[in-house]
């Protein structure tokens, strides 16, 4: 199954799955590296109403990071889990993701693209086809490798809202 991104230009190859690992692990470094180099200041800006500052976005990846790691390791023991939604806003707001230290939150950013990595590394073969009920944007029974290449969509696409934001390298258009 392919899909695409018209905004940040993504398709959805599943055969970038087993790459998923080290791609997520260099989108973490180039988020971290936003984030050790820019002003505090406009890290936590927000660009307009409702769009998250690059800091909210950080958060938010390595969050996205360790709940997918989670929904890996869950889809490996249970029989097509349903994976629950993360609650994105409520966790902006109830982890305070705007008021989180920069040199934190690249160091957790990179630690959870580890932890995510780790568990795809480990996939059996046969794993990578077995399945979860993703509920976003409507509920579908979604394989690994989906799910893998998903997170890789949610880390490009979320560094082109940051680099929106920030003055910096975009994500490479070949990945």
């Amino acid at each position: 199954m392919t899909e695409d991104c018209a905004e940040c230009g993504f398709v959805y190859d599943l055969e970038l799955a087993p790459s998923a690992a080290s791609l997520a692990g260099e989108y973490a470094a180039r988020f971290a590296e936003f984030l050790l180099r820019a002003e505090r200041a406009a890290l936590a800006r927000r660009a307009a109403p409702g769009v998250w500052s690059p800091l909210e976005y950080a958060c938010h990846v390595r969050d996205v990071l360790l709940v997918q790691r989670e929904r890996v390791l869950s889809a490996r023991r249970t029989e097509t889990p349903v994976a629950t939604p993360m609650g994105r806003d409520e966790r902006a707001e109830h982890e305070g993701y705007a008021f989180q230290d920069p040199a934190d939150v690249a160091r957790q950013l990179t630690d959870a693209a580890s932890l995510f990595g780790n568990v795809l590394d480990r996939l059996p073969p046969a794993h990578w086809e077995r399945t979860l009920v993703y509920t976003y944007p409507e509920p579908a029974e979604r394989s690994l490798r989906w799910l893998a290449v998903h997170t890789l969509h949610e880390l490009r696409h979320h560094l082109l809202d940051v680099h929106r934001q920030l003055p910096g390298p975009p994500p490479a258009a070949d990945d």
